[in-house]
């Protein structure tokens, strides 16, 4: 959040100045920042201990959604583990609701990047950290 609020402190200054240089520079250190924040605050959001219902398949709509859209929790799970393993260095994959379609969808993003750079009518569900070093331990 500090380097996010510094980016935007410098891009009011690079267009005050009219320096249209600094504030394309400046673009990918917001856009990282920026989605870093967003991206890890879903994160967070999305993980919940076992004794507040954490750990446990969805249900209801959700449930369904996916029976629907993926067949199973279980096709989905090995369609999110593919994405994800197909991301070259760091990135997210997403489960998404397309808002126009109205079903869900899996998505990957690299970097910081936040859903919403892949389309205003995708709507964040989870979340997964594709963390590249984890895979440099073996």
């Amino acid at each position: 959040v500090t380097n996010y609020n510094n980016a935007l402190e410098q891009l009011e200054t690079a267009v005050a100045k009219g320096d249209a240089s600094a504030v394309v520079r400046l673009q990918s250190a917001i856009k990282f920042n920026g989605g870093g924040h967003i991206n890890h605050s879903i994160f967070w959001k999305n993980l919940k201990p076992v004794n507040e219902g954490g750990g446990e398949p969805p249900h209801s709509t959700l449930g369904w959604a996916i029976d629907t859209d993926f067949c199973s929790l279980e096709a989905l799970v090995q369609k999110m583990n593919a994405e994800g393993a197909a991301l070259q260095g760091p990135g997210w994959v997403w489960l998404a609701l397309d808002k126009g379609s109205k079903k869900l969808c899996v998505e990957t993003t690299a970097n910081q990047d936040p859903l919403v750079t892949k389309g205003a009518n995708l709507v964040p569900l989870l979340g997964i950290d594709v963390w590249e070093h984890a895979y440099y331990l073996q």
